[in-house]
C-alpha cells in the first residue's frame, strides 16, 4: 500500500509530504495506482520548485525533496522568517489541495492500495505560536 502523509500549516497551506509503500494493484512497470500517485506529486514537487525559485529571495523560501529509493518521496517547504505573503500563501494552499484531492480520489477508488493521512502543523516562529497560543 502506498501512504501519504501530507501535513499542512493551520490556514492549509502545504509544509510537507511524505510518500512511502508500494501500490501493488498489478506488476511493476504496468501498475496504474502507482502512475497514479507518481504524477501527482512529481506535478507537485515542480510546482513547488517552480514558485520557491520565483519567491526564494524576497520571501525566503525554501523547497527540499528526497527520493532516495523506489517507493519513497519526501519534500518539504521552509520559511527562514516565518512569513509569507499572501499570494504564496494562497498558491502553497492549492498545492495541498491539488495533493489532497488528487490522492483523495485515488483513495476512493483503490482503497486497498492507497492511502492519505492529512496533518495540521503548527506555525511557531522563535517559541511563539502563531495562532496565538503559547508553545
Amino acid at each position: 500500500m502506498i501512504i501519504v502523509e501530507l501535513s499542512c500549516s493551520s490556514s492549509g497551506a502545504v509544509k510537507k509530504c511524505q510518500v512511502n509503500g508500494h501500490a501493488r494493484f498489478a506488476k511493476k512497470g504496468n501498475d496504474i495506482v502507482c502512475a497514479a500517485v507518481t504524477v501527482l506529486l512529481r506535478t507537485a514537487c515542480a510546482l513547488l520548485s517552480s514558485l520557491c525559485e520565483k519567491c526564494e529571495k524576497e520571501e525566503r523560501v525554501c523547497f527540499k525533496s528526497e527520493a532516495n529509493r523506489r517507493g519513497e518521496l519526501s519534500f518539504c517547504v521552509d520559511f527562514e522568517n516565518g512569513e509569507i505573503s499572501p499570494l504564496v500563501e494562497e498558491r502553497l494552499r492549492c498545492i495541498a489541495d491539488f495533493i489532497r484531492m488528487g490522492i483523495e480520489s485515488l483513495q476512493k477508488e483503490f482503497p486497498e492500495n492507497v492511502f492519505l493521512k492529512v496533518h495540521c502543523i503548527e506555525e511557531t516562529v522563535l517559541g511563539k505560536n502563531l495562532n496565538n497560543v503559547e508553545a
